[in-house]
């Protein structure tokens, strides 16, 4: 069959490799994709959200699979536009409908949901520009450090933690009244502290039955020991290595069956991914949010783990078969590391020469941010490459990828050196 990727990061360029080593797969496309994709499949200039233009491709190229990479185009409902056109009915798109997006879409809906079904979750309230200083007095009644969440996408920088009451009522009136981020934050959620350690449960469900996909921590921060601003991901680690058997079955029991339940009693067209982001608190899995595609740079780590061919996964979310797919998984640590342009994740420059990764050997070089100019491979973004490595352990896999970072050369190329740091102790 000939398949459609949606996307253009590290995310996708996994996705495509993985797609692209099936025997199902006959002509492999990706729209846009990057610098490194066009090795494994056709960049094509089009883009996620182009839902006309992605129409007309489909069809000139008698696409029969559309796998969904990012959160925009399912949030604005790319799923529905296939199924209620007669002319792409057929096509199989790997991603929830624009309802069931709507997990992603609004932290308040997310919540509202987990509270239905009764999926353990922080305490939380929400709030408008209209009752900005309702929100601010509630926060006097919360325990610091303040959570702030705009309701809304935006890019995964919309959560703000504070551990002053006065910063965090500013930071609320900024993130209402001033749209600090924009439509994102025209309602915000602010939420409980949990502290804990967290890490992310990835489920392929065709809104019936489900598969527990390889665990994964990443890892926002820019700067070493979690400090500096948020950013996409810097790295990540699968398996996780504190999430042992009993604390799975506590994840399965309490929050996937419950969710995957809550979407089938609601009535809500779910065939694809549930990333839940969870943190555990006492021994204890609590919901942090949903998205409803897979993480970035989770993926780099997640993919190279699973034996299965995709194909077949994805087929049997419309052919009522995943429950009899056996999914096969490699009991080798998987580690991913960014490189990322200097500056980033605030002003930086593009159009960076890339060398060295064609000398790598020992690891998956992933593309995210670049392009190919002249023959040249530039960099094209603030997160460049995901650098993914396997081992017996995520020490020596974490080996293998620094060692592949050292042949590598981008002006103002920057990683951190602590990924994982944190889970040698438990």
């Amino acid at each position: 069959m000939n398949i459609l990727i949606l996307g253009s990061g590290g995310r996708e360029h996994a996705f495509a490799v993985k797609l692209h080593s099936s025997p199902l797969c006959d002509q492999l496309y990706i729209a846009p994709g990057n610098g490194g994709t066009q090795h494994v499949a056709t960049n094509v200039a089009i883009s996620p959200t182009d839902f006309p233009a992605l129409k007309a491709f489909v069809l000139e190229k008698e696409i029969a699979m559309v796998v969904v990479g990012p959160e925009d185009p399912l949030v604005k409902g790319v799923y529905d536009f296939f199924v209620s056109d007669k002319e792409l009915a057929h096509v199989q798109v790997i991603g929830p409908s624009q309802h069931g997006a709507t997990l992603e879409g609004s932290k308040e809906f997310a919540k509202e949901f987990m509270v239905r079904h009764n999926i353990p979750t922080a305490k939380y309230a929400s709030f408008t520009k209209e009752t900005v200083e309702e929100g601010c007095a509630f926060l006097s009644t919360m325990k610091a450090p303040y959570v702030l969440k705009a309701d809304g996408l935006a890019a995964g920088k919309g959560v703000v933690i504070l551990e002053d009451l006065h910063e965090a009522q500013a930071e609320l009136r900024r993130m209402l009244i001033d749209a600090k981020f924009g439509q994102a934050s025209t309602k915000v959620v602010i939420e409980e502290f949990l502290k804990g350690i967290e890490l992310s449960c990835f489920v392929l469900t065709d809104g019936v039955d489900y598969k527990i996909l390889p665990t994964a921590k990443d890892y926002k921060r820019i700067g070493e020991a979690d400090t500096g601003l948020n950013t996409g991901g810097m790295g990540a680690v699968s398996p996780v290595p504190f999430a042992d058997a009993a604390f799975m079955q506590k994840i399965e029991e309490r929050i996937v069956k419950p969710t995957i339940n809550g979407l089938q009693s609601e009535g809500i067209v779910y065939k694809g991914f549930v990333f839940i982001g969870l943190i555990k608190v006492e021994g204890e899995p609590y919901v942090i949010e949903y998205n409803v595609r897979m993480g970035d740079p989770e993926t780099e780590v997640v993919l190279p783990r699973i034996e299965s061919d995709l194909v077949p996964l994805f087929q049997s979310l419309y052919n009522g078969t995943l429950a009899a797919q056996e999914l096969k998984i490699t009991p080798e640590s998987a580690t991913t590391v960014v490189m990322v342009s200097g500056g980033y994740p605030e002003e930086y420059e593009k159009g960076k020469v890339i060398t060295g990764t064609e000398s790598v050997t020992d690891s998956m070089v992933y593309h995210a941010g670049t392009t190919l100019k002249e023959g040249a491979l530039l960099t094209a973004g603030g997160r460049v490459l995901a650098i993914t490595s396997l081992g017996a352990d995520f020490q020596q896999a974490l080996q293998k990828s620094y060692h592949s970072i050292s042949k590598i050369h981008f002006e103002g190329a920057y990683y951190r050196r602590d990924i994982g740091k944190d889970l040698s102790s438990l």
